[in-house]
């Protein structure tokens, strides 16, 4: 018998995997959290399918999301990234998840890890929500408003509201997942 899933997660097979084996499970890695950083920040006016069928060369692209890399790409690597098929050749974008891995590792020195420092938002524990139906799910709210600001002004880049709030529930910040979805905690 197939898994009832929540209704965004039904297109295809890697939208179902990632629903079933990702989205709204708490991360607490430091790598895995900025990967996904780096991919919400990606998928800004794309959709999630897009960066899911992306993923493995993105991943290749950005030395598997290690920020210390990423941190000290040239000109160069730059150039070779707007060259590649395989990605999203955003220069904005790509500017962007240089300059996030520097602060990412800015923050890690502050408060010990982006871990400690993300999850304080959630005083270290997922906020679960019990909607009905999809159409309930928020865009943003205003914890993801306050998230967006403090990393805008600790100089974060292209992680607006809606970027951020998915962030918070692919990492499982937030657990969205709908009443009717075998992955929601009754």
């Amino acid at each position: 018998m197939d898994k009832i899933r929540c209704d965004w997660a039904n297109g295809n097979e890697l939208e179902a995997n990632y629903h079933d084996e990702e989205w709204g499970t708490a991360e607490h890695g430091d790598q895995k959290l900025f990967e996904m950083l780096t991919l919400e920040s990606m998928q800004a006016g794309l959709s999630w399918s897009t960066i899911l069928k992306k993923r493995d060369t993105l991943t290749s692209a950005y030395d598997q999301f290690d920020y210390v890399k990423i941190a000290a790409y040239t000109q160069e690597k730059i150039d070779s990234l707007l060259e590649d098929p395989g990605i999203i050749r955003n220069k904005l974008k790509i500017n962007a998840t240089i300059n996030n891995a520097k602060v990412f590792m800015q923050i890690q020195e502050e408060y010990g890890s982006f871990d400690q420092f993300i999850w304080a938002y959630v005083e270290n524990e997922p906020i679960i929500n019990r909607w009905k139906e999809i159409k309930e799910v928020p865009a943003s709210t205003e914890l993801s408003d306050r998230i967006s600001k403090d990393l805008k002004k600790k100089g974060f880049k292209f992680l607006g509201t809606t970027t951020v709030y998915a962030f918070m529930q692919a990492t499982g910040m937030v657990d969205d997942h709908v009443q009717h979805c075998f992955k929601c905690k009754k």
